[in-house]
């Protein structure tokens, strides 16, 4: 599960890391982002636009922040946004909450990519209905198992793209069942805290 992340770079380190257009005057640095958060998503378009985080179906009660990648192309839910509209969500770090032995009380840890100062998790987008029944644009983060670094912390972690992945990741054209191949562990070095 992925339930807190932060994005603690300003305008023009975004530009320059994905190349985009950020369809904001000001980029607010923020060191912790919530569910039901607006914050900046790449879209295939190479523009970051920003998006409210978390699906809301009718179905359920609450926003859906993450989806598993392993049955990302068997639920309903989740299918037709991972084939035509998956988004690239910008982070510099991501957060979780380890069990320590002998104590009640979870830590937290913050987890960073070693030498990828803003790096990028795999989203996908929908459009649902807002409070004034307008339509508004969310994301949802995906997730897969946990790597090594980060199994005696918890038991799933967000997929992390690979910056040679980004670009087939966001290509709309390409076949759902290659894409899927990206949603992996990671494999480089992440930095825990």
């Amino acid at each position: 599960m992925c339930g807190r992340y932060a994005l603690t770079a300003d305008k023009q380190a975004l530009q320059n890391r994905y190349h985009a257009e950020v369809m904001l005057e000001n980029v607010e640095e923020r060191t912790e982002i919530f569910p039901t958060n607006t914050n900046l998503v790449l879209l295939p378009n190479q523009k970051l636009y920003p998006l409210k985080w978390g699906f809301t179906p009718s179905f359920s009660k609450q926003p859906i922040i993450n989806a598993r990648s392993e049955t990302i192309l068997e639920k309903p839910t989740f299918r037709e946004p991972f084939e035509k509209k998956r988004c690239i969500v910008p982070a510099t770090s991501f957060f979780e909450w380890q069990k320590m032995e002998g104590q009640e009380k979870k830590e937290r840890r913050e987890i960073f990519i070693k030498d990828l100062p803003i790096f990028s998790i795999a989203g996908i987008c929908e459009r649902y209905p807002g409070e004034n029944g307008e339509s508004i644009l969310t994301y949802t983060i995906l997730t897969t198992a946990a790597n090594e670094q980060m199994k005696p912390i918890h038991h799933r972690m967000p997929v992390l793209l690979h910056p040679e992945e980004e670009q087939q990741y966001l290509d709309l054209e390409a076949n759902p069942q290659e894409v899927r191949k990206l949603l992996t562990p990671f494999e480089g070095e992440l930095v825990i805290q």
